[in-house]
């Protein structure tokens, strides 16, 4: 690949529905988009997923910005790139800033696809033509939550995972099962909780759930070990897996069941595809979580989620769950609660220009 220019764009759009979590609420969703041309035309798309403040991990979409124009995009542009894994060992000596890394790694993983004529997902040996949709709901009010599964179980998802933090869990998770007994239900915590919650999160066992999602610490895998053995609710680890000697030590220690793979977090598909599998040698279950991405890196995720371990629904949705019209074209549909391997060369989605020229508030060129 001989790569002659690198775009980054800065984009902003509305959410249809505030988005809430433990740690806050998500009004605007805001982002950096990422093409990687090469010396014949040829594009490759990657997306940041960070957000504008750091209340998932400790980048943010400014941070990013400075990592990808003052010291990843001069690595990338210095010399030629034989393959997308050559990415990683450019930037082995910038320690951290796992989402910047991996926006770009994954642009250059679409334009090798493209360049190789094959789609993504089948370039990195995906065993699947259409992937398991699962939902976030972004409430934590009782009656909009049920309103929201119903929504989303007309539409024909999978799975839903539910946003809990202590006085907000039982009660609503009870209501939950009520009105919905047989859906696949998961929670996620996003830290809320301690060990001095056991009893608490001991209770939630009533509701059988898929898997309770990151109680404890974000930098946490000992006292996870501590609380699997107290509960029957499988755990899932989320924030504590950055790198894929996090999930050895997580599976050494035997703290989950169960880990959610997202590529922003773990640094890029090539290091998303490692722990992927090296959690099938463990019999340790994954899944692809999802940050309110726009139409890039969900794309990105679907590839990730043809792999063979991704038996349960990720955050997949369609683009309409948090978009009235996303950046990409054609836009992701959920068909009887799976979404479609594309057939199209690299990711398979194009960029939807004119929503993309109206949500960019600043761009840039590098050569």
């Amino acid at each position: 690949m001989k790569i002659k220019e690198i775009k980054l764009s800065i984009i902003k759009m509305p959410l249809k529905l505030p988005f809430s979590t433990s740690l806050g609420t998500v009004l605007d969703r805001e982002g950096i988009i990422i093409e990687v041309f090469d010396t014949d035309g040829a594009v490759g798309y990657g997306e940041v997923v960070a957000f504008s403040t750091p209340w998932y991990t400790e980048e943010t979409v400014q941070t990013c910005y400075h990592m990808l124009k003052d010291l990843l995009i001069p690595l990338i542009l210095e010399e030629p790139i034989t393959h997308p894994n050559e990415v990683q060992s450019r930037f082995n000596h910038i320690r951290g800033n796992n989402m910047a890394k991996a926006g770009i790694e994954t642009a250059i993983w679409d334009l090798y696809a493209k360049l190789q004529h094959q789609p993504l997902w089948k370039l990195i040996n995906g065993v699947r033509n259409e992937v398991l949709a699962g939902v976030v709901v972004g409430t934590q009010d009782i009656k909009e939550a049920i309103a929201q599964i119903n929504s989303y179980l007309m539409d024909g998802y999978k799975r839903v995972k539910v946003k809990i933090k202590p006085g907000s869990d039982y009660l609503l998770l009870k209501e939950i099962r009520k009105h919905c007994p047989d859906i696949a239900l998961m929670a996620d915590a996003n830290s809320a909780y301690t060990l001095k919650d056991i009893e608490m999160l001991k209770a939630l066992d009533d509701f059988e759930l898929l898997m309770i999602e990151q109680p404890l610490a974000v930098d946490d895998i000992v006292e996870h070990s501590i609380l699997k053995k107290e509960l029957k609710t499988p755990i899932c680890l989320d924030e504590s897996i950055v790198t894929y000697h996090d999930a050895e030590s997580a599976i050494y220690l035997n703290s989950c069941q169960v880990i959610n793979i997202k590529i922003g977090r773990v640094g890029g598909l090539k290091n998303a595809i490692k722990i992927h599998d090296l959690c099938q040698k463990h019999n340790i279950q994954v899944w692809c979580g999802g940050m309110i991405e726009f139409g890039i890196s969900r794309a990105h995720n679907i590839a990730l989620s043809t792999k063979e371990g991704f038996t349960i629904p990720g955050d997949i949705s369609a683009s309409n769950r948090y978009w009235e019209e996303d950046i990409i074209t054609p836009q992701v549909d959920i068909i009887h609660g799976t979404i479609k391997a594309p057939s199209g060369f690299g990711i398979g989605y194009e960029m939807n220009d004119r929503r993309m020229n109206q949500a960019t508030t600043y761009k840039e060129y590098f050569r």
